[in-house]
């Protein structure tokens, strides 16, 4: 019992700290190369690196990424 409690305990606090380091952002532009060129700039700005998660092309561009510190 002691030990489920400790692998459940270890587990949350792994979760926890990898939540820190991921952030969620967002960029529209008029096309994907633009939203993108913006996501870049965020990450730049903030020191990480970044990975698109969704791209969604309406009437103009739009991009959702993390960035991974």
């Amino acid at each position: 019992m002691k030990s489920i409690k400790t692998t459940v305990a270890v587990t949350a606090l792994i979760l926890v700290s990898f939540g820190s380091f991921a952030q969620s952002v967002t960029a529209s532009a008029s096309t994907l190369d633009s939203a993108e060129a913006k996501i870049a700039a965020q990450a730049h700005k903030a020191g990480a690196s970044y990975k698109i998660t969704g791209a969604r092309v309406d009437n103009g561009a739009y991009v959702s990424a993390e960035l991974i510190k």
